[in-house]
């Protein structure tokens, strides 16, 4: 397989059942460390040659027998700098890692966000190994916590790892479980979740289920605890579309997470339920009750099997065994 790190030239020879096909498909499929859009870019920046010559066009009809070289260039300095901060990696090799994120930290470099994050300590913490994704030497985020959920995030060091792994988390090919204390105790105790979500259209700001223009989407939850009638402890997994969904669901069937700055709006009508202190720490909790317990997928490389668990983090356990003890 190609490595998108090595400045050597890959060459590629059409063969007469290749005949006919567009170029940037042909390379793609020659070439599969590149993603047809990476490269069609360095089509486009003139780093394919036909028979030695430059050649721009993406679109061109291969014809057999003629050579073509691609040569990327090496990947540029990324644009957020390393901060070392450090990670808690339960697993690493030249192709990816799997972390254990802690709540509070922001994922990707954003206004009001441009250090501190997640992608700034990968960068410190991989150096040299990131090969280059896009042509930057940055780590290839496969998907998403949001900032104030804790727990397992698998991240690409290499193009090619970050294009199957992208691949694989589409194709839905990936455990994704979670642990959740929520307000209220779910009737029924387990069951699916399906709403299709977009941008809620009384308040842009944030997602809703929504009757269109929306986006399949499908939780399974069980409740593994109940703390008397104000709240409980469940799992949750995702059948469907990203983390952030859990959130939505979750608050559309009346079963909101506890301490959610953005889905809990008023004080929930289960707080009666839950006894001092438990009441007020859970009122009082400062993000959504939300851990991303186990991830298990096959390795985008060797194809292993890998399936990492972390425990939710001390604020979480705290809060759970002080609504356990006020039950």
């Amino acid at each position: 397989m190609a490595d998108p790190s090595s400045l050597t030239a890959h060459c590629c020879i059409v063969a007469p059942e290749e005949a006919g096909a567009r170029l940037d498909s042909y390379l793609a499929v020659r070439l599969p460390a590149f993603s047809r859009s990476r490269i069609k870019s360095l089509i486009l920046d003139g780093h394919v040659t036909r028979g030695g010559t430059v050649t721009r066009d993406a679109s061109e009809s291969v014809q057999p027998g003629v050579t073509y070289s691609l040569a990327p260039p090496p990947p540029v300095p990324p644009t957020p700098r390393g901060q070392d901060m450090g990670l808690t990696i339960l697993y690493e090799d030249k192709h990816l890692l799997v972390l254990n994120k802690p709540a509070g930290l922001v994922v990707h470099p954003a206004p009001g966000n441009q250090e501190g994050t997640l992608v700034n300590a990968l960068i410190a913490h991989c150096g040299t190994s990131l090969t280059g994704i896009g042509g930057a030497a940055r780590p290839g985020i496969v998907h998403r916590l949001d900032k104030d959920t804790s727990g397992l995030m698998v991240v690409a060091k290499t193009e090619a790892a970050h294009a199957k792994l992208s691949a694989i988390f589409a194709a839905r090919n990936v455990e994704r479980a979670y642990k959740a204390l929520v307000w209220g105790v779910p009737n029924p105790p387990q069951g699916e979740i399906e709403g299709d979500i977009g941008r809620d259209p009384r308040e842009r700001k944030r997602m809703a289920v929504v009757a269109r223009n929306g986006k399949h989407a499908l939780t399974r939850y069980k409740m593994v605890q109940s703390f008397g009638l104000g709240a409980a402890l469940i799992a949750c997994r995702l059948a469907t579309g990203r983390t952030h969904q859990i959130r939505v669901h979750l608050a559309h069937i009346g079963y909101p997470l506890i301490g959610d700055p953005v889905y809990l709006k008023r004080r929930p009508a289960a707080a009666k339920y839950v006894a001092e202190p438990a009441r007020s720490l859970a009122l009082d909790f400062p993000r959504q009750a939300l851990h991303a317990e186990t991830l298990g997928f096959f390795h985008p490389i060797t194809g292993d099997e890998l399936r990492f668990t972390a425990p939710p983090p001390e604020d979480f356990l705290a809060l759970e065994r002080a609504l356990l003890a006020c039950a």
